[in-house]
C-alpha cells in the first residue's frame, strides 16, 4: 500500500508506510492518506468482533497493513494493547453510546495512540532516535505520552495550552518523566497546532533532527480509530435489531470524524454522521452554508473540543472527493452551547444517574435533537473532568485507581512562548 497526499491529486509522490508515518505530515502539507479504501467483509468482521475487539482490529487493521507488517505480531501486540472493554450503554431516554473511555488514560484516543506506538516501534526498530511532536487540547497528549512511554529509542514532546485543561489531564502527561517532555504553552491549542505544523513544515530543521507527529494527522492514529465503529455497529445491531444507524460524534480536531467516515467506505453500513461540537462550531458551520472559516478558539467547558481550525478537514473533504456538497450531505451539524453543555451533565445525572463528561453530553445533547436511530460516541471518562461535573451535579466523581495515583506523583512541565524558535531549540536538545 502506497500512500499519498491529499494534495497530491495526480498522486505523483507514493510513499511507503514507514517514510508517511516517520514524516507525518506530507511535504507539501497534505495529510496522508491511502491508495485505496480496502472493503472489509461484514461477516468476517461481526465474527472477529464476537471473538474481542482486538481481535476484529486485527483483521481490519490487516486489510491496511499486511504487506508492511507481520499479520501474526499486529495480533500479538493488538491482543495486549487493546485488554479493556468497550461496551454499549443505553443512557437516558432509548438513547445509546458506545464508551469509548475504559483504556489506560480514560480517553478514546488510548484507541489511536496506543495503536500507533505499538506500531511505530515494529517499523522503526533501530536507528537515529526519533522525536515524536504532538499538540493537545486534552485527551491526546495523555494517550500519546502512555502509548510511547519508556518505548525505545523514542522521545515525546508534546505541547498543551496552559490552564486550558483539566487537572487529571495535566497530570497525566507532567507525573511521567523519563521520555515524556511536555510543554506548557502560553496560548490556545491552535497556537500548540501551529507551532507542531510550522515545525513540520521546516525542512532544514527536519534534516538536522529526526522527528514525526502523533497527532490525528499522523495515519497510525488516524486509521485505528476508524476500527471502533465497526465494533459499535455491531453491538447496537444485536442490542436494537437496527441497521443503518447514525452516529453521532462529538468533534473538535475531527481526527475522530474522519475516521468514521472512513469507516463507511470501508462497507460499515452508517447512514449518516452527526458532527457534534461546542461554541467552536466551524464544521456545523460550514455544513450550514457552505463556507469554511476557521478562526482562534473559544475557551468551554468541554476543553479537548475547543479547537477552530480542525486540521482532518482536509481529509474529510479528500474522502469525498473534495466535493464540498457530497460532505454537506454526509454530515448533519450541532452546536451545543456551554449552558446546554451543562444542563445536560445535570440533567442526565438526575434522571439516570449517569455520569458524563462535558464531551460526551455535547453528543447525547446532539443525539436527542436529531432525533434519529443509532449511537453517540462518549470520548472520555468523567472524572476527567469532574471539576466541571461536581460544580454542576454537586457530586465528587469516584477518580479510577489508575488515575489517582497520578495525582500524588511530582509533576513537570516546561514553559513555551508560541515560538517556533524556542520550540525547535527545545526539541533539538531532547
Amino acid at each position: 500500500m502506497k500512500w499519498y497526499s491529499t494534495r497530491d491529486q495526480k498522486r505523483e509522490h507514493g510513499q511507503s508506510l514507514r517514510e508517511a508515518v516517520m514524516m507525518g505530515l506530507a511535504p507539501d502539507g497534505g495529510l496522508f492518506v491511502p491508495e485505496r479504501i480496502p472493503q472489509a467483509d461484514l461477516s468476517e468482521a461481526e465474527r472477529r468482533a464476537d471473538e474481542s475487539y482486538a481481535s476484529l482490529a486485527s483483521y481490519l487493521a490487516g486489510l491496511f497493513f499486511d504487506g508492511d507488517l507481520d499479520p501474526q505480531e499486529i495480533a500479538r501486540q493488538l491482543a495486549s494493547l487493546y485488554d479493556f472493554p468497550v461496551p454499549l450503554r443505553r443512557v437516558g431516554d432509548r438513547r445509546y453510546t458506545l464508551e469509548l473511555f475504559h483504556g489506560p488514560t480514560c480517553a478514546f484516543k488510548d484507541f489511536g495512540a496506543g495503536f500507533m506506538g505499538r506500531m511505530t516501534g515494529l517499523l522503526d526498530r533501530g536507528g537515529e532516535r526519533l522525536v515524536i511532536l504532538t499538540a493537545t487540547s486534552g485527551d491526546t497528549g495523555s494517550a500519546v505520552a502512555h502509548g510511547f512511554y519508556n518505548v525505545p529509542g523514542v522521545d515525546v514532546v508534546v505541547l498543551y495550552p496552559e490552564g486550558r485543561i483539566s487537572r487529571l489531564q495535566e497530570c497525566q502527561m507532567t507525573a511521567l518523566g523519563g521520555n515524556i517532555h511536555p510543554l506548557r504553552v502560553n496560548g490556545s491549542f491552535d497556537d500548540c497546532q501551529r507551532l507542531v505544523k510550522e515545525l513540520f513544515a521546516d525542512e532544514a530543521f527536519r534534516h538536522r533532527r529526526r522527528v514525526t507527529s502523533a497527532n490525528s494527522i499522523n495515519l497510525l492514529r488516524w486509521i485505528p480509530q476508524a476500527f471502533y465503529y465497526f465494533y459499535g455497529y455491531f453491538l447496537w445491531r444485536r442490542e436494537t435489531g437496527g441497521d443503518h444507524p447514525v452516529i453521532v460524534v462529538p468533534s473538535g480536531n475531527c481526527g475522530n470524524l474522519a475516521a468514521g467516515m472512513l469507516a463507511r467506505r470501508m462497507g460499515l453500513p452508517v447512514e449518516g454522521f452527526v458532527a457534534a461540537s461546542n461554541l467552536n462550531d466551524v464544521v456545523p458551520e460550514f455544513l450550514e452554508t457552505g463556507i469554511y472559516l476557521p478562526r482562534p478558539s473559544v475557551r468551554t467547558p468541554a476543553s479537548a473540543m475547543d479547537v477552530g481550525a480542525p486540521s482532518n478537514f482536509e481529509r474529510m473533504l479528500w474522502l469525498c472527493g473534495g466535493d464540498p456538497d457530497a460532505l454537506r450531505a454526509e454530515l448533519t451539524g450541532y452546536r451545543c452551547d456551554n449552558a446546554t453543555i451543562r444542563r445536560t451533565i445535570d440533567t442526565l445525572y438526575e434522571r439516570s444517574g449517569y455520569l458524563s463528561d462535558p464531551h460526551s453530553a455535547v453528543g447525547y445533547a446532539a443525539s436527542v435533537a436529531v432525533g434519529k436511530p443509532g449511537f453517540y460516541l462518549s470520548t472520555a471518562h468523567p472524572a476527567k473532568f469532574g471539576e466541571v461535573i461536581s460544580s454542576v451535579t454537586g457530586r465528587q466523581v469516584p477518580l479510577p485507581e489508575r488515575l489517582e495515583s497520578l495525582t500524588s506523583l511530582p509533576q513537570h512541565a516546561d514553559p513555551l512562548e508560541v515560538d517556533l524558535g524556542a520550540l525547535e531549540e527545545f526539541v533539538a536538545r531532547v
